[in-house]
């Protein structure tokens, strides 16, 4: 076996990074899900999460985020947002964007070497919605619903990383 294939996704441990677009709302959701939940199922995976855009850099989760999520036993109370970086692409296995505009900004980062860039909801198995909704314009509800879907997909993911 060459070193190169220790580093394929199927023999190392797993990392992914899930990217919004203000990294406040959808994506650090998904990510302490994931987290929470992988670390419950025994996989070792490593998560983190992104935005495509600047505006938030260094902000906390959006305080309806924050409020829906602990509500389902989930904290995001130290999460801090960030810009997705080119580097990101060799340090993750996959980059799953949450609707097809990131997927979009994300490809032209990724250039031709790098993880996979993939819309998450797809990749988990989730055939509806395509796109994880966006809750930041909305109210508190999209929010609850964002936590709802966020679950069911980190369902699909488990899933996926179980049978590899």
């Amino acid at each position: 076996m060459s070193n190169s294939d220790l580093m394929t996704p199927q023999t190392s441990p797993t990392s992914i990074l899930f990217v919004c677009l203000g990294n406040i709302c959808r994506s650090p959701l998904v990510e302490a899900v994931a987290r929470q939940r992988c670390a419950e199922a025994g996989l070792d995976v490593r998560f983190a999460s992104c935005g495509t855009g600047n505006w938030h850099v260094g902000k906390g989760a959006d305080p309806r985020m924050l409020e829906a999520a602990a509500e389902a036993g989930y904290d995001l109370s130290q999460h801090r947002a960030r810009q997705v970086r080119a580097g990101d692409f060799l340090a993750y296995d996959w980059v799953l964007a949450m609707d097809a505009d990131n997927l979009d900004a994300l490809l032209p980062l990724r250039g031709s070497q790098g993880a996979p860039v993939e819309l998450f909801l797809p990749w988990a198995g989730i055939s509806e919605p395509v796109e994880f909704p966006d809750p930041y314009f909305g109210d508190e509800e999209g929010f609850s619903e964002a936590v709802a879907l966020a679950e069911r997909a980190v369902d699909g993911l488990i899933a996926r990383l179980q049978s590899r």
